[in-house]
């Protein structure tokens, strides 16, 4: 008899808003961010889930890639329909909190978990938004230094 691990049914993070929210958010990324406008509704969707699985791990320090970090500060700008989200979704109002404290521990292992974490609730995990560091050293990696294998600031410390 052999037991196979159940893996979770993928969830669709557009669902988790109106579409015609998500086009609003969608359009404005494509506006404030032309550079990414042609992937617009996947960092959307990226930062839906990565939002939906702060929401159901709360405490456990999950953080936002660069890519996705752009769809949660659009979604931001529209305080009210994001309010409505946080307490439909989460119970409770998500804050952003940057990382930028001088002197507190890198973000060494923070996109690892965040990613695991998303995956295990269900999400597929958009490698365009989610850079490992095996990504490291080509362009999609935009955060080398904020802890990948390779930084020189890792090394350094």
């Amino acid at each position: 008899m052999t037991i196979t691990a159940e893996r979770p049914t993928l969830t669709t993070p557009r669902a988790l808003v109106a579409p015609e929210l998500f086009d609003r958010l969608t359009a404005r990324i494509a506006v404030d961010h032309p550079e990414h406008a042609h992937q617009a509704d996947v960092i959307m969707e990226q930062a839906l889930a990565f939002l939906a699985t702060c929401a159901a791990n709360p405490g456990v320090g999950l953080g936002p890639s660069d890519t996705a970090d752009i769809g949660w500060h659009t979604f931001l700008m529209y305080t009210r329909e994001y309010a409505e989200f946080c307490q439909r979704v989460a119970g409770r109002f998500i804050h952003h909190a940057p990382d930028d404290i001088p002197g507190e521990p890198g973000t060494s292992g923070r996109l690892a978990t965040t990613i695991e974490t998303m995956e295990a609730a269900g999400y597929r995990v958009d490698p365009v938004v989610w850079p490992t560091s095996a990504d490291c050293g080509n362009d999609k990696c935009n955060q080398c230094y904020a802890g990948c294998a390779d930084s020189p600031k890792k090394a350094l410390g």
